[in-house]
């Protein structure tokens, strides 16, 4: 399979244009087809965002949405691959902007792959971002009943203050990798729309001769990250509250945990999944294997900013969050040789000290919350 073009939708966006920079350095054409969206890059894109301007001039860029034909048809013609990251990505969000969500996410996949099946392209591969999400809560053993995988937690527990999974006719719960084989159970109307996009792309693909590669990333930071966003990216929502003086309120007890990968790892396996023949038509976790409690990002954020901020947690809790979840790697690591290569404490250093080049952002992470409330998703 010889593969020179590469379409990244979404490559002006964190994971895709740090992709776009690295497949350059490699030797590949780089199209990309991005929106801008000011959630992610501003009010004014084109001279202000970090994320384009480093990828300006050095790709075949192509302002348009993967929700319009016209942009997808200029954008197909001549590759050989497609790297899909263009997507709504906010957990929270997605509970009360679900049309948007759906539009984007699912109807935007589905217009490429239509146009892949009844049009006249070269594409042999297509690698579509997945997401952890999909899992839903991850993947437990139970002393009486072995591999379980809880359902979305009770409100009645949380709202007294009893954040941990349940399961039924099962004492207390250990907590283990999720491994790809695992459960597919989404909470949120994001996880549901990243469940489609990964079906229909492995369903699809195969049938008119294109390879399909999924990648369920879990979460992604670093350098480059948005600090615009309020609404998803830890690392980053919890930096700009930091670097505005603003004390940090934590959710439910601060000991929810997250798989976080850093993006140089992620970029390394996603490279892996174009280049190897191995990948074709599977799914891999990417991600650390090792889980963090957000309570620890936190306090480490802090303690690499050097500014004195409270640590609030405030027990509070959104509807659709899981509290646990990491990835198992046995997959990526059999079949394409991934192994993360930084871990959490080097890869926080190197995005803390990236953000302390950049200007102090507005913290905008209160409206987001303001929003969720309105719609009775926060407790």
């Amino acid at each position: 399979m010889s593969i020179k073009n590469i379409l990244i939708t979404g490559g002006a966006g964190f994971i895709g244009s740090n992709l776009a920079l690295k497949l350059i350095e490699k030797g590949y054409q780089v199209t990309v087809l991005d929106n801008l969206s000011p959630q992610i890059h501003g009010e004014n894109p084109t001279e202000t965002s970090p994320l384009y301007l480093s990828i300006k001039d050095k790709v075949n860029f192509i302002h348009g949405t993967v929700t319009n034909k016209v942009d997808w048809e200029k954008a197909l013609s001549g590759q050989d691959a497609i790297v899909h990251y263009a997507a709504e990505t906010g957990t929270g969000q997605s509970m009360y902007e679900v049309e948007k969500y759906v539009d984007v996410n699912i109807n935007g996949t589905a217009l490429m792959l239509n146009l892949l099946v009844n049009g006249s392209y070269d594409v042999k591969k297509v690698v579509v971002a997945s997401s952890r999400s999909i899992y839903g809560e991850g993947k437990y053993i139970s002393n009486e009943l072995g591999a379980v995988y809880p359902t979305q937690r009770d409100s009645i527990h949380m709202d007294q203050g009893d954040f941990e999974v349940k399961y039924p006719n099962s004492s207390a719960l250990t907590l283990v990798g999720t491994d790809e084989d695992s459960k597919i159970h989404p909470s949120s109307v994001y996880g549901i729309t990243k469940q489609n996009q990964e079906q229909m792309v492995l369903t699809v693909c195969p049938t008119v001769g294109i390879a399909g590669v999924a990648f369920r990333y879990q979460n992604v930071y670093g350098p480059g990250q948005s600090l615009k966003n309020p609404y998803t990216g830890i690392l980053s929502i919890f930096s700009t509250q930091i670097k505005n003086g603003n004390d940090i309120n934590i959710f439910e007890d601060g000991l929810e945990s997250r798989d976080f990968v850093y993006i140089d790892d992620v970029v390394d396996a996603t490279i892996l999944g174009l280049e190897k023949e191995e990948a074709n038509n599977q799914v891999f976790n990417v991600g650390t294997g090792v889980a963090i409690d957000v309570m620890t990002v936190a306090n480490e954020l802090v303690k690499n900013y050097g500014v004195d901020v409270a640590i609030n947690t405030s027990g509070n809790y959104r509807l659709g969050d899981i509290r646990h979840n990491f990835a198992d790697l046995t997959k990526i690591n059999k079949l394409l040789g991934f192994s993360p290569k930084i871990s959490f404490e080097s890869g926080l250093k190197q995005f803390a000290e990236w953000v302390n080049t950049q200007e102090v952002q507005e913290d905008k992470y209160q409206k987001s919350i303001d929003e969720m409330k309105a719609k009775g998703l926060y407790k």
